[in-house]
């Protein structure tokens, strides 16, 4: 090959560089810490009212159902989990994408990831305190919500039956907001020291002194820091596998027809990364040019995370696939049934609903043009999460409300309270994500500046 030859396969190969346009150290922290010193944008104030408002409705439905009791739910003799076991393994599976993305891809040193770690760690937090709502209020008497811990108490024989998956849903969920938020907060403290330095004499700079611990930036602090960084990734990354497993044990372990299965730990957990960074997509895409923010969460961050939405995506389809084999292989009716029930039943539209936006929407993916355009990628990032809302509705209403005996056969119909129960956690969602864009720094700017160097991008082996 010649040398004219080389050099222009060179220039294929490269990759776009990780920040645009030029940015000095200086312009990375005028760049992010600005937006947090001027006054709070119209759009901003429009995005938070609206999302205050779903969240008090919430909270409303929240408040009714508890005075009243979950009668106020569609659910019936046979179908004893639906909206609320639907809305908490969607939202568990929401926060998957801030761990891998601050957590293995730190591992793995993945430079393009420093743009949109901070963001999808605060999704994963905020996911996780919406997931958190529906086993609580699932309880019935959630004022006794303390009795499902195992400490000392005065209640004698009665306590908690660890052979129980919603009880193991308990630590694996405790766990995963524990160590995430410690995470994230670790993370922050470079910035927060930033913030502090630059705050005027007040209020907020004597609580941004208090948060950010006494940070001097000196090199030994700096090194303490990489050094708790790597632990605390190291110790997250195993809970990317752990809590969804835990989350489909809650199925696997039962006898019922379509979910006796040994393929819902992985199953469950790619669908989760797979939710995940098309919720990262969503958020980010509309965060960047209203923050203006398109320099540093560039269209080389974009396709990445399409790269891993149609991988996982094409997991999720094969997965689906797998199920139907197994039911067949298997001659076991009453998991055909199952299946044929789920794609031809009364709720057959909820199955095809998925199967669509799942399996056929992501594959538009595979084409540059489709990942380089911003709309595009937006559009299919919300139908994405659509279908994986619709998949945890099909795996869990379409098996319990066909069992075993056709005479407990029974439909299923949300009521306006659930309707307003799920529109209060979207509510209590975006609620938090407005309030950590518009006080805390969104992009980790202490992280963004260890990649400027990356001003040719790196070439693809």
């Amino acid at each position: 090959m010649s040398h004219a030859a080389a050099a222009a396969t060179h220039a294929t190969d490269a990759l776009p560089p990780v920040i645009d346009g030029g940015k000095t150290l200086t312009d990375v922290t005028r760049d992010v810490f600005s937006p947090l010193e001027r006054k709070a944008s119209p759009a901003w104030k429009a995005g938070f009212a609206a999302a205050l408002c779903a969240l008090l409705l919430g909270v409303t439905a929240i408040g009714y159902q508890i005075a009243t009791g979950i009668g106020t739910w569609g659910l019936n003799r046979t179908v004893g989990w639906a909206f609320d076991i639907t809305n908490f393994v969607f939202w568990v599976g929401i926060g998957h994408a801030g761990t891998l993305i601050s957590a293995v891809l730190l591992l793995f040193r993945q430079k393009w990831r420093t743009s949109i770690n901070r963001s999808a760690e605060a999704m994963t937090i905020f996911a996780v305190m919406c997931a958190g709502i529906f086993p609580l209020i699932h309880m019935g008497r959630p004022w006794l919500a303390h009795w499902v811990f195992p400490y000392p108490n005065d209640r004698g024989t009665l306590w908690v039956n660890f052979r129980s998956p919603l009880l193991w849903d308990v630590f694996a969920i405790g766990t995963y907001f524990t160590i995430s938020a410690t995470f994230w907060y670790v993370g922050l403290i470079p910035d927060l020291a930033t913030a502090r330095d630059r705050a005027k004499e007040g209020l907020r700079k004597r609580i941004l002194s208090l948060l950010s611990l006494g940070w001097d930036g000196s090199a030994r602090t700096w090194s303490r820091y990489e050094v708790a960084c790597t632990i605390l990734a190291a110790i997250a990354t195993p809970l990317v596998v752990s809590v969804h497993s835990v989350v489909s044990s809650d199925f696997a372990t039962a006898v019922i027809p379509g979910w006796h299965a040994t393929l819902f730990p992985p199953y469950f957990v790619l669908g989760a990364v797979f939710s995940g960074f098309a919720m990262v997509l969503t958020l980010l895409i509309v965060a960047r040019k209203v923050m203006r923010l398109e320099a540093y969460i560039t269209p080389r961050h974009i396709g990445a995370m399409c790269k891993v939405v149609v991988f996982t995506g094409s997991i999720v389809a094969l997965a689906y696939l797998t199920e139907l084999f197994t039911a067949w292989y298997s001659g076991n009716h009453y998991e055909k049934f199952v299946f044929l029930n789920r794609a031809f039943g009364p709720m057959a539209w909820a199955f095809w609903i998925m199967v669509t936006c799942n399996v056929v929407a992501p594959q538009l993916l595979w084409f540059r043009k489709v990942r380089s355009s911003v709309g595009a990628v937006f559009a299919l990032s919300l139908v994405i999460n659509v279908g994986m809302w619709f998949e945890r509705f099909v795996i869990i209403v379409t098996s319990i409300s066909r069992d075993f005996l056709p005479s407990s056969w029974s439909g299923y119909a949300p009521t306006l309270v659930e309707w307003a129960t799920l529109v209060g956690s979207f509510g209590l969602f975006f609620t938090m994500f407005l309030l950590f864009c518009r006080y805390v720094p969104m992009i980790a700017a202490s992280e963004v500046k260890t990649v400027l160097s990356d001003r040719k991008g790196e070439v693809r082996p």
